[in-house]
């Protein structure tokens, strides 16, 4: 952890100090999750929680996951300083910073207007100049975005569609949770050999379910 001289506030050490425990290493992913602030992507009402280890709910719906679940899966992505990254469910747009610290582009794809809107502002506001947001059907990407070296899927589906497996540039990683919107989901991670998909199942976890199409009236 970089000093700036300044003693850090007793939430956001226990914030670090909380992640450590549950066995989150990576000194870049802990550092990234230091220096966003985390009180800047929820309403005021839930900026007394924003630094505990829990999930926040936000706008159309959707949940803030909590901060190990995000710090987990930013970890197994294991991010490099020129990797591009997609992001499918942007939310609040805390995780799209994140990974913005990490790699040197993200594209954060949200099928909620209202929530697009307000990440892209916020991003803005807080000088995350390599973060795109775009309104779109996560699962179903409009065409011309190329291929990532990494791709995070924070919303749950049955099954990983092949057309998402295709943006992942060979070697790349994909994170994602699969399993039904009510029951028991699995954290997965994906690692394009050439043609052929490993996949290797990481931890149960539970996320909001992915929903065709782009939201009409939110």
């Amino acid at each position: 952890m970089i000093s700036s001289g300044i003693a850090a506030p007793p939430e956001k050490m226990m914030f670090q100090l909380s992640l450590r425990r549950r066995g989150v290493s990576d000194r870049g992913v802990l550092q990234a999750m230091e220096a966003v602030p985390r009180d800047r992507f929820v309403d005021p009402i839930h900026r007394p929680n924003a630094w505990r280890d829990t999930a926040l709910p936000i706008p159309c719906g959707q949940t803030l996951s909590q901060p190990f679940v995000i710090a987990y899966m930013t970890e197994q992505l294991q991010i490099q300083p020129k990797h591009r990254v997609l992001e499918i469910g942007t939310g609040s747009g805390y995780h799209a910073a994140v990974l913005s610290r990490l790699a040197s582009s993200v594209v954060s794809v949200e099928r909620f207007r209202t929530l697009a809107n307000a990440a892209r502002t916020r991003l803005r506001e807080l000088n995350y100049a390599n973060v795109e947001v775009l309104l779109a059907d996560g699962l179903a990407l409009p065409d011309g975005q190329g291929t990532f070296d990494r791709i995070l899927v924070t919303v749950a589906a049955p099954e990983l569609p092949q057309s998402l497996l295709d943006l992942l540039d060979p070697d790349g990683l994909l994170i994602a949770p699969i399993g039904p919107a009510n029951g028991r989901q699995t954290l997965i991670r994906v690692h394009r050999k050439g043609d052929d998909f490993v996949r290797k199942p990481l931890v149960d976890v539970r996320f909001v379910a992915a929903l065709p199409g782009v939201a009409r009236e939110l």
